[in-house]
């Protein structure tokens, strides 16, 4: 990849222009794969019933080894101003788009796992040109999109692993520090929203809101000492989500370097194993086509699967595992969310304005967890309507 060579400080302020380029040898190799794949027996009475559906994993196989064009997804990527900096020891990829506007103001959009910076490309100019799209120039932000570190373009080989709580500190430098924001907005979802609800918590005086499309609230049962009605079907809701729903973060949280050598070595491994959210997390009626489209979803796992970054980005479910919940206390930053239908869990309102200064609350029609590549306009719209008047 066209990137700088590892820099050896921990840190070091200097912002460097960022082109991603994948070798052709790189992709000659993983069309190599995709040719000699050794399929997985399926049960025979359900498809999906135990994970990733065979069939549909042989036609993805097939769209990715004779019609996916990665230089494509590659161009639309590069056509946003990239960069990296060091932070804490990790080369840090991030986007940084001006807004059109009067007075745009700075935005940071975090992503979660299994994604990446990909998700936001749809969402971008909805949030930077909002006049272009039938929108208020008023309205208009400066996005600065972050890589994950240990995620696709923010990893590299043997660099150290970051918890979320880490994660949440380095964003805040790239911001304020490195970027030069004195008070900024925040959002995010999966992953995303727990840094977001971090720098809420953490770096309060340099945020002026803080809009999420999970709700981050810690998922003990024991917390709930008298639940209303809303929280006990909550409570239902988080019990089948646990026992049925959770298989991932054990493995990813527990032996995440056994697992990396598997989906590190098998492209169709590693594509089954994000798949397999893509259908579960999406509001897709049972086929993650209806919700996004197969290029997207495999210019995603491409990504995954030519920075080889998938075991890193496994850790924080490792950190959190080994740790304590990453957010503690009350939030007073202004909050706004959305409960999409198709989210993970969707906690009431009630049980989240015990911890968030909940300023919206909005009820979504339509789509699932990931937000930005599903429902972008709808997501825009709310990103708006709460920083309007938070100054």
């Amino acid at each position: 990849m066209d990137a700088n060579a590892m820099n050896t400080d921990l840190s070091d302020p200097m912002i460097r222009p960022f082109r991603l380029l994948v070798p052709q040898g790189s992709i000659d190799d993983l069309h190599a794969r995709l040719e000699r794949i050794r399929w997985a027996d399926e049960a025979p009475d359900a498809a999906w019933a135990y994970g990733s559906s065979l069939a549909f994993m042989r036609e993805m196989a097939r769209e990715w080894r004779t019609r996916f064009d990665w230089r494509q997804t590659e161009a639309q990527l590069n056509a946003w101003p990239q960069y990296s900096t060091r932070i804490d020891g990790v080369d840090v990829h991030f986007l940084h788009v001006p807004g059109k506007g009067p007075h745009p103001r700075p935005l940071l959009l975090s992503h979660g796992w299994p994604g990446s910076v990909l998700e936001f490309m749809k969402l971008i100019p909805l949030l930077t040109d909002p006049a272009a799209h039938g929108g208020d120039p008023a309205d208009a932000f400066t996005v600065v999109v972050p890589s994950l570190p240990g995620y696709t373009l923010s990893f590299r080989e043997g660099q150290p692993r970051k918890s979320i709580t880490e994660i949440g500190a380095m964003f805040h430098t790239l911001m304020h520090e490195r970027l030069g924001y004195p008070r900024y907005g925040a959002q995010g979802g999966d992953w995303g929203s727990f840094v977001t609800a971090w720098l809420g918590a953490y770096r309060a005086q340099h945020l002026t809101g803080i809009h999420l499309n999970l709700m981050p609230i810690k998922r003990d049962p024991a917390i709930f000492t008298n639940p209303t009605e809303c929280e006990r079907r909550y409570l239902a809701e988080l019990q089948a989500w646990l026992k049925e729903e959770t298989g991932y973060q054990a493995i990813q949280g527990t032996r995440p370097q056994t697992l990396a050598f598997a989906l590190s070595d098998s492209p169709i491994g590693l594509a089954a194993w994000i798949t397999e959210k893509f259908r579960a997390w999406t509001d897709c009626a049972g086929d993650p086509r209806n919700a996004l489209t197969m290029d997207e979803m495999l210019g995603n796992i491409s990504l995954y699967w030519f920075t080889n970054c998938i075991g890193a980005s496994f850790w924080p479910y490792y950190a959190r595992m080994h740790g304590k919940w990453p957010i503690d206390g009350r939030i007073e930053v202004p909050t706004g969310y959305c409960e999409f239908p198709r989210e993970i869990l969707r906690p009431p309102r009630e049980a989240a304005e015990r911890q968030f200064n909940i300023r919206r609350w909005s009820v979504m029609a339509k789509g699932g967890h990931f937000a930005a590549l599903e429902q972008p306009a709808a997501l825009a719209g709310e990103i708006r309507e709460l920083f309007r008047d938070l100054a």
